[in-house]
């Protein structure tokens, strides 16, 4: 079966083709990071008006790529993400669904980021535990298999890619922030300020970075009050990070115990980040799985290949879905 995975949720425009039998067959994404860096962070109507200039290229593009005239199934994006953005994504695979009569899935995008592992060689077998973290999630995720997921923890306030953001606002970096801070961060000494590590000496799994967020700010303050925020910057940005993914470890390695977890999957934008990857991999016993880079942020083979695994669900036509939050444990099977 040839699957094409739409994804819009926020400002990724991106389209891929998956076979069930060769696997990933091509797939493109468009960046709206230069269209919405001027104001500091996504403008929805922005995101929503680019995904409907670029969409049925892509989709084109992606096609023409692998030489296929149309798939035999189409998984979108049905959220949680910016309602307008996925009503364009959801809009477009029903319109083409009915031309090319074929099937759609709906597909959740934070079920998409937990399988992306999948589109590797090394792929994770279940049980797993999942730390999903991107911008908008901050997510500990007991997965028994495809459709058993459990809500171990989540965040209380910020996401940590958000609070990646803030900071980086903080620092006057650019957006999006949390390359920009990686990349300062790699100048700066990470025991220059002793940031708080946010809930580790907590009960429970949640997450917050909010207290990180202001101890950074108030950092930040006094070093521009001083006169010497420029020598400071990047040991703020390498503190922050330091603390920020003690944390988000921490967490990981206290769910993997006390839930006799030997695999960890780490996946979203975060998942990305360098010292998270290097730091998670030496400090936990078990095995580790990412996906690659390039499919750790918004991309649509992670939908695509959720799309195969969710197969049995496509269906004919009816309504276009999006919703704008939608808990991953509610689509358990």
């Amino acid at each position: 079966m040839m699957i094409l995975g739409i994804e819009t949720s926020c400002d990724e425009t991106a389209v891929a083709l998956f076979d069930t039998d060769k696997g990933l067959l091509s797939h493109s994404l468009r960046s709206q990071v230069a269209l919405h860096a001027p104001y500091g962070g996504v403008v929805p109507e922005i995101a929503s008006r680019d995904h409907l200039r670029c969409l049925l290229p892509l989709i084109k593009k992606t096609l023409d790529e692998a030489d296929i005239k149309k798939p035999d199934v189409i998984a979108y994006t049905a959220g949680p993400g910016l309602i307008g953005a996925l009503m364009v994504g959801g809009g477009l695979a029903n319109g083409l669904a009915l031309a090319w009569n074929c099937k759609v899935i709906p597909i959740h995008h934070m079920e998409g980021h937990l399988l992306a592992p999948m589109l590797e060689e090394d792929k994770p077998k279940y049980p797993f535990l999942a730390l999903l973290v991107s911008g908008g999630h901050s997510l500990l995720v007991a997965v028994n298999g495809l459709g058993s997921y459990e809500l171990l923890g989540t965040t209380l306030d910020d996401a940590i890619g958000e609070a990646f953001d803030k900071v980086a606002k903080l620092l006057d970096l650019a957006y999006p922030g949390g390359p920009e801070i990686a990349k300062l961060a790699k100048k700066g000494d990470p025991e220059a300020y002793q940031f708080p590590r946010p809930m580790l000496k907590k009960p429970g799994l949640n997450f917050s970075f909010s207290g990180l967020k202001t101890a950074v700010m108030l950092v930040v303050r006094q070093a521009e009050k001083d006169g010497t925020i420029e020598k400071s910057k990047s040991d703020i940005a390498a503190s922050f990070q330091k603390a920020a993914i003690d944390t988000l470890i921490g967490r990981t390695l206290k769910a993997a115990k006390i839930h006799n977890f030997e695999r960890v999957v780490v996946a979203g934008g975060v998942g990305a980040n360098i010292m998270l990857r290097k730091n998670l991999k030496a400090s936990f016993d078990g095995t580790v799985f990412y996906p690659r880079h390039e499919f750790c942020t918004d991309n649509a083979a992670m939908i695509a290949i959720a799309g195969a695994y969710r197969l049995a669900e496509a269906q004919e036509v009816n309504e276009i879905e999006a919703t704008a939050r939608w808990s991953l444990e509610s689509i358990n099977t």
